[in-house]
């Protein structure tokens, strides 16, 4: 996760507060630490860190948490006693609320700290938020073991299960996993958060991999002391702006460099056991259910999905937000032509999907969330064989060559062509040449990319695919 792009700060000598948020006046006493998190960025801080602050036990589950990419934030955060505020922007205004439920934060390489909460048995629950590139796994679903730093972190740990430095988050996650084991600390709970279908599953997955790579014995025990819960979450949250900044200031006298700003809607659904406790999310709205794939699936296809549309055809047209790319006619309509062609193949009753796009507009036409489409847009290769390959698939099964569909897999080579927000993904050294040379070469090398096999109608998904480029105005030749 990137830093805030705003300014150093309010200014002194334009009569702008200076104060900082501390815990005597601004917040609550630190909870002691029962849960820790891997990726302090900003939906973290808007979503599970919210929703923990918002639980009717929150004094008694304090958070300590991790950076991902850079140190700052920990600094930052630290310099206010882990505080930090909560700018709710609806369209009536902006309601600002100070967060007290981290109670440590630290930065991604301080790994004696996270061996040492993890050997605690009082923490049990461990949730991250690292995008879906931070789990390391290759093309098939598990952990890349190739990847040169999955190889240095096996080895490491392999060499040292004590102290071994690792760099990748499976290779945080066995590391503290393996402190626990040494230490005796009972059963854990670890709860992605991620927009990734079958969360749970996945991480168990790149975690088992990692420590049957290091010791076949941490295995066993991982799957029989380690749950890991499916979830479904759901809050717009944009990068801070300078706005948001003076914003705060302007209404509770406080210069506080870490301000996130978010939306007033917000979902969060989990399924899975927490053999150690939880806090009673539930007071906060969160909903604990058997099966979340129906409600994943619902936000994965209709908002995840339509927030990449957003990202690569409504920048390539010049838009900047979301709220300026759905107030675009043209683009309103693409995206409810996908909206179309993913809720055929929904399982929930038509009433509740058409009710979740009422909402989605109106979440979208919401003035005071500034969401870069660019931010959206990060990280491609990751996200569109989830969002838009299952529908394309979905809608060829029924016999139909969906423009709806392919709307969106054709937007993603307009912008690997240079079209709208600039590339900026994982793997983007073997993604953008998918989309070079003429737009027949693009349009075929990256449907085998993404493993769509159109069958009788592979010329006319071809020909619709290169039409839609064509039209996003994406012609980079070779």
């Amino acid at each position: 996760m990137t830093t805030s792009p705003y300014a150093a700060g309010p200014d002194p000598s334009a009569g702008q507060p200076t104060r900082r948020l501390s815990r005597q006046t601004d917040g609550r006493p630190a909870a002691p630490v029962r849960i820790v998190h891997l990726g302090v960025g900003n939906f973290f801080r808007a979503h599970a860190a919210w929703y923990t602050e918002r639980a009717s036990d929150a004094a008694e589950w304090g958070i300590a948490a991790f950076t991902g990419r850079s140190p700052a934030t920990a600094r930052a955060l630290s310099a206010q006693e882990g505080l930090y505020t909560l700018l709710v922007r609806g369209p009536e205004g902006a309601a600002p609320e100070v967060i007290s439920s981290l109670s440590a934060v630290h930065p991604a390489d301080d790994l004696d700290s996270l061996r040492r909460y993890l050997a605690d048995p009082r923490v049990s629950v461990v949730t991250t938020t690292v995008t879906e590139a931070g789990y390391r796994r290759s093309s098939s679903g598990g952990l890349d073991t190739a990847a040169e730093d999955v190889v240095r972190d096996v080895a490491a740990l392999r060499g040292d299960p004590v102290d071994g430095v690792v760099t990748t988050t499976p290779g945080r996650l066995v590391a503290g996993l393996l402190a626990r084991r040494a230490a005796g600390a009972g059963p854990i709970a670890v709860v992605p958060n991620d927009n990734v279908p079958d969360n749970g599953e996945m991480v168990a997955r790149v975690v088992r991999d990692l420590a049957r790579a290091v010791d076949p014995s941490l295995e066993t025990w991982v799957g029989e002391h380690v749950s890991f819960v499916t979830t479904m979450v759901d809050r717009i949250t944009p990068r801070t702006t300078a706005d948001d900044r003076a914003e705060v200031a302007r209404q509770l006298g406080i210069d506080d460099p870490e301000t996130v700003p978010t939306e007033p809607f917000s979902e969060w659904v989990l399924s899975g056991s927490f053999p150690g406790g939880r806090p009673d999310w539930e007071a906060a709205g969160a909903r604990f259910v058997d099966d979340v794939g129906p409600f994943e699936q619902r936000k994965l296809w209709l908002l995840n999905g339509s927030h990449s549309l957003l990202a690569y055809a409504g920048s390539s047209l010049g838009h900047e937000t979301v709220a300026d790319a759905i107030a675009d006619p043209e683009v309103r309509a693409w995206v409810e032509e996908w909206w179309d062609a993913a809720s055929a193949h929904l399982s929930l009753p038509a009433d509740e999907v058409r009710d979740y796009r009422s909402a989605l507009l109106a979440r979208y036409r919401n003035p005071s969330i500034r969401h870069l489409l660019a931010q959206i847009a990060a990280d491609g290769s990751q996200k569109i064989p989830i969002r838009a390959v299952p529908v394309v698939r979905e809608e060829l099964e029924a016999g139909r060559v969906s423009r709806g569909a392919l709307r969106l897999v054709a937007a993603w080579i307009a912008h690997l062509r240079g079209a709208g927000a600039p590339v900026t993904d994982a793997h983007a050294d073997e993604v953008v040449p998918l989309g070079e040379g003429t737009l027949d070469e693009a349009a075929r090398r990256t449907l085998e990319w993404l493993a769509i096999d159109a069958g009788p109608h592979t010329e006319a998904v071809l020909e619709e695919v290169t039409r839609l480029v064509e039209g996003l105005g994406a012609r980079r030749s070779s």
